[in-house]
């Protein structure tokens, strides 16, 4: 397995414009692709959320700044996506409920000691 390091950027802010405009670009594919192909909630988060978590990789890898919040709503898509697909009955909504509320309690008291 090879090692890649991250590749610092020569212009921020055209490489980063132009990572969100690709990752924008495979959202509207990939949802347009999954109501054609009548592929269900399920597959449709699960690509949105891979969608969102490859494009902060990239960001990583250019040298910019990861958002964590993406990587949060990636993180639920994905598992969104895998509790449709699986078929779990239990419901995965207050589980995100909760874990948001505690994301934004637990971010509001590290602010509040800095």
């Amino acid at each position: 397995m090879t090692h890649v390091a991250h590749v610092p950027a020569a212009n921020p802010l055209v490489v980063e414009h132009r990572l969100d405009a690709l990752g924008w670009g495979l959202f509207f594919v990939w949802v347009g692709v999954a109501l054609m192909a009548k592929f269900g909630w399920g597959l449709g988060l699960l690509g949105v959320g891979v969608i969102t978590l490859v494009g902060q990789v990239a960001r990583k890898h250019f040298g910019l700044a990861v958002e964590r919040f993406w990587i949060v709503v990636g993180v639920f898509l994905v598992l969104g996506g895998v509790w449709d697909v699986v078929g779990l009955q239990f419901s995965l909504v207050p589980v995100i409920l909760i874990a948001a509320g505690m994301t934004v309690l637990f971010s509001a008291a590290r602010r509040g000691t800095a």
